[in-house]
């Protein structure tokens, strides 16, 4: 029975250190041909692969440098976490991906992504935006200090900081004709974002679908915490001239502007907690629970002062 006992734990042993060679191996092979087909593009280097029992697999220490441009852009950890090693080795296997789905969760990891504010691929994806926008006041102080465009590289020097570091961990979850996706994103001395999404249908089937996917939200509830951005935005936007008043409407007008490019008008349900998330408070909270699941790629069907009656839309600070 002893001896039992020890061959059982050898052979798990070797089982494990087995499969996870091969897990390995085939990953890095896999990333290996991803670098080659990249190389005309931008040159890619990594420091390895790593894999747990937990069921998580990451590939550490990336370094992109696109081709015409000469800083890099790095990333501390990409990959993928299922809920146990074996799920781990079952992606690999095709067949029983096609027969079985993909497992009951599976999140999606991207930690340490590290790029410096005066980028040159920055300044270039920057001024491509505002392109695609037609934006006319590009250089409006109130527009530009609270990033109603989306920050510049010159108005995160303004505002503090030397390089954004980022991480955002995504996991989605299939449970019988509804699938939901829990989300953590960060960014250093800027905010915390928690959401939580439940949509209506099959998960398999959508992704099946590819760009045809039509996602319906069943409820939403989105969590953001403010790290130290309004601050840094209050005296960057007083140092290029502004007073507090004209501070506190310029913000509210990039607010306006975010919810109006996602076809949204926002009413005083939102309205009135943000001003207190400007004043003061840390926490905004916001929840959409509409009467019946809303494809969210109908919602520009609608009239933006309609639509936060019609996902049951509020926020609260805090």
């Amino acid at each position: 029975m002893k001896n039992f006992i020890i061959w059982a734990i050898i052979m798990v042993t070797v089982g494990y250190f087995g499969s996870k060679w091969y897990l390995h191996s085939e990953v890095s092979d896999g990333m290996d041909m991803a670098v080659l087909m990249a190389s005309p593009y931008a040159n890619v280097d990594y420091d390895g692969v790593d894999s747990t029992l937990t069921g998580k697999l990451t590939i550490e220490g990336i370094r992109i440098r696109i081709d015409g441009f000469s800083d890099e852009l790095y990333i501390q950890s990409l990959g993928i976490d299922t809920p146990s090693f074996l799920s781990l080795l079952e992606l690999g296997d095709v067949v029983k991906l096609q027969s079985d789905g993909i497992p009951e969760s599976i999140g999606f990891i991207v930690e340490g992504l590290r790029m410096p504010v005066d980028a040159d691929y920055y300044q270039e994806l920057y001024d491509f935006a505002l392109d695609m926008r037609g934006v006319k006041d590009v250089d409006d102080a109130a527009a530009e200090c609270t990033g109603k465009y989306g920050f510049s590289p010159a108005a995160l020097v303004g505002l503090g900081y030397t390089e954004q570091v980022m991480s955002s961990y995504i996991t989605i979850h299939n449970d019988r004709g509804k699938f939901s996706l829990d989300m953590k994103m960060n960014i250093e001395d800027m905010w915390d974002i928690e959401a939580e999404l439940a949509l209506a249908g099959d998960m398999m089937s959508e992704m099946m679908r590819g760009f045809a996917s039509r996602p319906r939200l069943a409820s939403m509830r989105v969590k953001m915490t403010d790290q130290s951005l309004n601050r840094r935005v209050a005296e960057y936007c007083s140092s290029r001239g502004l007073s507090e008043e004209e501070i506190l409407k310029a913000q509210i007008e990039s607010f306006e502007f975010f919810g109006k490019e996602n076809g949204i008008e926002f009413d005083e349900y939102v309205m009135d907690p943000y001003k207190e998330f400007l004043a003061g408070k840390s926490t905004l909270i916001f929840t959409a629970r509409p009467n019946e699941p809303i494809a969210l790629s109908q919602i520009d069907l609608y009239k933006p002062s309609d639509v936060p009656a019609l996902l049951n839309l509020e926020a609260t600070a805090l």
